[in-house]
């Protein structure tokens, strides 16, 4: 990979300020809305947990001879 200019430096710098400034407002958002999910249905009638794996089958032990 080639290394960035310095045009392509600054962008990423103001670009990744941008992302630290707005993350605090975004995982606001986040936690209200996962709030307001709750309080709207608080019972998912259509989740369905995942399914355990079934038990590996264990290999008979070798017979000494």
């Amino acid at each position: 990979m080639s290394p960035m200019t310095p045009g392509q430096l600054r962008t990423r710098r103001r670009v990744e300020g941008v992302i630290r400034l707005m993350a605090p407002a975004l995982d606001a958002v986040l936690a209200v809305g996962e709030r307001v999910s709750r309080i709207v249905e608080p019972d998912d009638v259509e989740y369905y947990p995942p399914r355990p794996r079934p038990p590996r089958e264990r290999s008979a032990p070798p017979k000494a001879p």
